[in-house]
């Protein structure tokens, strides 16, 4: 295992989700061009209420078994007996959800509970499948990820779009084209189970069997993530949820914000790839009991270096990049705030999140769970409070200053927490290229953005934005730094 393993997985991983990210534009795009703004906002509420019971699935068990299978003799084995865990507990939440969703007065007689209930393939088929990246981010062999991925959001994408295109749908408010486009989710995750099985079984055999004491040992274990990666689900995930009970115009609000929220995943997303591919040698290292200031400084740059690049791109290209999502139809305007309002508002909570993904990992490999899900269940609870406040009078509006709010008070009590337990070695030479790139990329933004005046001159600016990036990262030598 060596840092250019660690850099070479990561990097397919971010390769993965840039080509997502595009492809997810693209179907995004012919979601809002094909449904009506009510009919969105019903497809991105049951999306955003099976994200919780989808954090509640995992139960913890991708981090656990990254650990354990990595050190087990029989890594066919503890990996079967995830597996089987992990589906049990899959059908029992999923299970639980659409039975919440048809029971809850404030969506009775509305097309929502239903297409929840064909949405949860979606993360049914997904979760499946992370259990089984397991074994590949154990070998380091993360491109049949990217392969499994990319052909999963392809086939989505193609369908819906076919469906778009073929039909003519333009802003429908039928309700059966709402159901095929999340059915259409549900395939593509299927088809993402069936290569991830494929690859997977070809890397590492494995059978469906499970000793009784090993499950509740697995379970055991699994439990402090569980608990922590629920608190996490809890407080970032329930706005969208809070809005479709707490807001008659439900679905207009998450129209609005569903999209940006699915832009904020994806960065979201960015950090936990780090992490989970700096875990193995981060526990191995301290296990031994051998210095890990110096991996935690590379990581902690590589985290500035993403929360930046995700933050500038939100808060300077926020209309742009609403522009090329969605339509200019969701726009905000002088009288009316917009995706592009809810994207600024979620650009701090973007920086802000690699650190407490950072913070979070370093409880958990210092077993240090106890603070970790106290802290994290104190962000819950002001979350809940301030969205109960804000969200029925400022709507999606209430619920980004909400998330802002509560992502910096979780950075104030967490990190420092983290290097307590933890201290990383960070050099001045490290702080002095984050902030050279990060003013750099800002500057580029800025006097860019004026000439974002369409679709394609978007994808344009995005191009020459890579490419300015990445010669920006040439000059700052930042290259030298990472290895």
């Amino acid at each position: 295992m060596s840092t250019r393993q660690i850099a070479s997985s990561t990097l397919w991983q971010i390769a993965s989700q840039a080509v997502m990210a595009a492809l997810s534009i693209v179907t995004t795009r012919f979601v809002y061009m094909g449904l009506s703004p009510e009919l969105v906002g019903n497809y991105n509420s049951a999306y955003g209420f099976l994200q919780i019971f989808g954090i509640l699935a995992d139960f913890g068990l991708y981090a656990v078994a990254v650990k354990e299978v990595s050190r087990a003799e029989d890594k066919g084995r503890v990996l079967g007996s995830m597996f089987l865990i992990r589906a049990v507990i899959l059908v029992i939440s999923l299970s639980v959800a659409i039975l919440i969703a048809f029971i809850t007065p404030a969506w009775r007689g509305t097309v929502l509970p239903l297409g929840i209930a064909v949405a949860a393939f979606v993360p049914f088929f997904t979760l499946l499948a992370g259990m089984l990246r397991t074994i590949f981010q154990v070998t380091y062999r993360m491109k049949y990820v990217f392969i499994a991925e990319v052909s999963q959001r392809i086939l989505t994408t193609t369908l819906i779009a076919g469906c778009v295109l073929y039909v003519g749908l333009n802003r429908s408010t039928d309700a059966t084209f709402y159901y095929f486009f999340l059915a259409f989710g549900g395939i593509g995750a299927l088809l993402l189970c069936v290569f991830s099985l494929f690859f997977g079984f070809r890397l590492l055999p494995f059978k469906l069997k499970s000793d009784r004491a090993e499950v509740w040992a697995l379970l055991k274990m699994a439990s402090p993530y569980g608990l922590a990666f629920l608190a996490t689900a809890l407080y970032r995930q329930t706005d969208i949820t809070m809005i479709a009970t707490l807001r008659p115009d439900y679905d207009i609000q998450n129209a609005y914000y569903g999209a940006v929220q699915r832009m904020a995943d994806m960065a979201y997303l960015m950090p936990t790839f780090l992490l989970n591919s700096v875990l193995p040698m981060l526990s191995e290292r301290d296990g031994k009991g051998d210095d890990t200031k110096q991996l935690l400084g590379k990581t902690f740059l590589i985290l500035l270096l993403l929360g930046s690049i995700s933050a500038l791109f939100a808060f300077l290209w926020a209309r742009p990049l609403v522009s090329l999502l969605v339509t200019d139809h969701y726009l905000s305007t002088t009288n009316q705030p917009g995706s592009d309002t809810a994207l600024r508002l979620i650009a701090l909570p973007m920086f802000l999140n690699g650190f407490i993904q950072f913070a979070f990992y370093v409880l958990l490999t210092k077993h240090a769970w106890r603070r970790l899900v106290a802290t994290l269940s104190i962000g819950v609870v002001i979350s809940i409070g301030l969205n109960l406040w804000l969200i029925p009078t400022y709507g999606f509006v209430g619920a980004g200053m909400t998330s802002m709010i509560v992502h910096a008070i979780l950075v104030l009590i967490l990190l420092p927490q983290s290097l307590r337990l933890m201290p990383m070695s960070i050099s001045r030479k490290y702080l002095m290229q984050w902030i050279g790139f990060s003013l750099g990329l800002g500057f580029f933004l800025w006097i860019t953005s004026p000439f974002l005046s369409g679709s394609f001159s978007t994808v344009i600016g995005l191009v020459a934005a890579t490419l300015f990036m990445g010669v920006l990262a040439w000059i700052l030598r930042l290259n030298r730094s990472l290895r």
